[in-house]
């Protein structure tokens, strides 16, 4: 499974780089504070919405740990995605939040 860490995905959003950003909390997880441009899709609900998914882009899954990213990450990688898991989640993220 592919990583990156919080720092790495931070440094990368501000040099202008176009990050397709998966965050899969929960809705009221996600009103409480997100990066800035991500789609929503809870865990829960991936395996429903992964059509909405284009595999010939590579995106980013976020969490609050990394825990439930990483699972993301596992699903969408099996399925043939181009993903990536952000370690450390939400709770290690220093970046713009909304």
């Amino acid at each position: 499974m592919k990583s990156m860490t919080t720092t790495e995905l931070q440094q990368r959003l501000e040099a202008g780089e176009q990050i397709h950003l998966i965050d899969v909390r929960e809705v009221g997880e996600v009103q409480e504070g997100h990066i800035p441009g991500i789609v929503n899709i809870p865990l829960g609900l991936l395996e429903f919405r992964m059509h909405e998914l284009d595999k010939s882009k590579a995106y980013v899954m976020v969490c609050r740990s990394g825990g439930r990213s990483g699972q993301a990450t596992s699903i969408l990688d099996a399925q043939g995605y181009d993903v990536t898991n952000m370690t450390g989640g939400m709770l290690n993220w220093a970046g713009e939040v909304k």
